[in-house]
């Protein structure tokens, strides 16, 4: 992950990699058998880094937004698996980038899981009814994609969860707010 998230894909060296894991580079592909598929083993290893503390059930509605921010709070301990994410996801929109399929299920995943929060959120009369759930969705990405990204270059200018917090409850007060 380190070797990663400091050089990016392309740049990083099994050479590097195995020194780190005390291991040959024959090591290190006995497990892996190729560097895109160790890529692929990192990225699922923080994916479920994150989805395990949940537990089989996610929280519903606009309760799963604010979950959201405590993941943003986690994540603040976590740099280097933020930077790995943020570098390989950057990455990942070259042409044929290994880790480009990934990054594309991760988004249609993650939109997944906003849009049936939102969804909930209209059932439960958390939201307006009239809500675009999968626009709605693709800003919360945005907000805490730039985030973190602003926060990797300067950490001690952004505070990454209070920020998102500020943007949620702007967002919120827009889902809560019926016509007139």
């Amino acid at each position: 992950m380190e070797t990663f998230a400091a050089r990016g894909y392309g740049k990083a060296s099994l050479a590097e990699i195995a020194d780190r894991a005390g291991l040959t580079q024959a090591g290190v592909l006995h497990y892996f058998r190729t560097k895109e598929n160790l890529l692929t083993e990192v990225l699922e290893l923080r994916d479920n880094a994150e989805i395990a503390p949940l537990g089989p059930q996610r929280p519903r509605g606009l309760a799963f937004l604010r979950h959201l921010v405590d993941t943003v709070r986690h994540n603040t301990e976590r740099e280097g698996i933020v930077r790995l994410y943020t570098v390989l996801c950057a990455e990942s929109v070259t042409d044929d980038h290994p880790a480009q399929p990934y990054f594309r299920q991760r988004y249609a995943g993650l939109r997944t899981f906003i849009t049936e929060a939102l969804a909930e959120a209209c059932e439960l009369d958390e939201a307006r009814p009239d809500l675009d759930i999968e626009n709605t969705a693709n800003v919360i990405i945005a907000v805490m994609d730039g985030l973190q990204v602003q926060w990797l270059l300067d950490p001690a200018a952004v505070d990454m969860a209070a920020a998102t917090e500020q943007a949620l409850d702007a967002l919120l007060a827009h889902i809560r707010a019926q016509h007139s």
